[in-house]
This record gives structure tokens, C-alpha cells and sequence, in this order.
């Protein structure tokens, strides 16, 4: 990647975008397929984690659009907040986040949805009134069973591509990574 220097003609000059690109995604020239350039395919010497990166976006957008085909009235964010309290019901707000990895604030944002559509109530904890705790209403339940019902043979024919024999290790790295991403996620916020 050029830097910019004093002396530097615009042209050969780096623009914040492209420097930006070379480190969080492919690199210039090969931007098509990360951005959804459908006639674009990866590099076969991309990097791990802009492979990664785009697969998460396209990931997200197949993860809608099953919410969608399924008429459910429910975001992917929304799912997952249920998801984690169908795991941990009665948890607080905070560790509903630590668990999700996801903020405070964004986590608030969408347990307010929840909670208007009746997917969720808060209730304060019976030994300390100042603390709030989340539950999963029947609602909330009814449409995860819904959605998994609806949604799962779309995941499963959309993972008929791995081949058998692959799976062991496709799962270890995902567990692998999923393991050590949490882990610098835990470290970035200082638990």
C-alpha cells in the first residue's frame, strides 16, 4: 500500500478509501466481489479475513432473507437476542450483550422492539429492584419455533455444498474461530 508523503503528486497519492480497503478489505483492483459484484468472484490470494468479512455480509443477507421468506416479523438482531435468552432466560441486559457480542446500546435498541412486538418483558430481579432482567414471552418462543421450523431446510440445502468428509474440519475452524474471536472480544472490553 502507498502512504502519502510530502511532495506526492494527487495521483500517485493513496485516497483514505483505497488505504482503508488495503486493510480492512481486498485490495484495490479487486473490490467487485466484497462489494457484491456478482460477476466478480475472490482472488484465489485474498486474505483470510476479508474472505471472511464478505462471507459474514452474504451470510447475513441469506439469514434475512430466510426471516422474510418465513412472513416472520422479526429482525436477524432480534432472533439472536432471543436465541440468547432461550439459552439463559432471566439474564440482565449486559450480560445479554457480553453473550451476543454485541453493545449495550444496540442491545437496547433492539430488546425495546422486542419487548413492544411482546417477544420480551422485563422484570425487575425479586433481591434487587434496581436490577432488570429479561424473559422470553410465549410470543417470543413461539416464533424462534417458527422460524426453525420454517427456515431450517433453507439452511440445510444451503450448506449441501460442503462436502461430507470436509465437515470435521469446516466445524473446528468455525469453533476454532469462534473460540478466539470471543476471546479478543473479552480482552478488547477488559473482562
Amino acid at each position: 500500500m502507498r502512504v502519502k508523503t510530502g511532495g506526492v503528486s494527487e495521483a500517485e497519492a493513496v485516497r483514505p478509501e483505497e488505504a482503508a480497503a488495503g486493510e480492512c478489505g481486498p485490495e484495490p483492483g479487486h473490490a467487485g466481489w466484497f462489494w457484491g459484484d456478482p460477476s466478480d468472484g475472490p482472488p484465489a490470494d485474498a486474505p483470510l479475513h476479508v474472505l471472511l468479512l464478505a462471507a459474514s455480509r452474504i451470510m447475513g443477507a441469506f439469514y434475512a432473507g430466510t426471516l422474510a421468506q418465513a412472513g416472520l416479523r422479526i429482525t436477524p438482531a432480534g432472533l439472536g437476542v432471543l436465541r440468547v435468552l432461550l439459552a439463559g432466560d432471566g439474564l440482565k441486559s449486559s450480560d445479554v450483550a457480553a453473550r451476543g457480542w454485541s453493545s449495550p446500546g444496540t442491545l437496547t435498541s433492539v430488546v425495546n422492539t422486542l419487548v413492544r412486538e411482546g417477544y420480551v418483558e422485563r422484570r425487575s430481579d425479586a433481591g434487587d429492584r434496581r436490577v432488570v432482567r429479561l424473559f422470553v414471552t410465549d410470543k417470543g418462543r413461539q416464533i424462534c419455533e417458527d422460524y426453525y421450523a420454517l427456515a431450517g431446510p433453507h439452511w440445510r440445502d444451503a450448506f449441501d455444498f460442503v462436502d461430507p468428509a470436509d465437515e470435521p474440519v469446516v466445524r473446528k475452524f468455525f469453533v476454532d474461530m469462534i473460540g478466539h474471536f470471543s476471546e479478543l472480544i473479552r480482552k478488547e472490553r477488559g473482562r
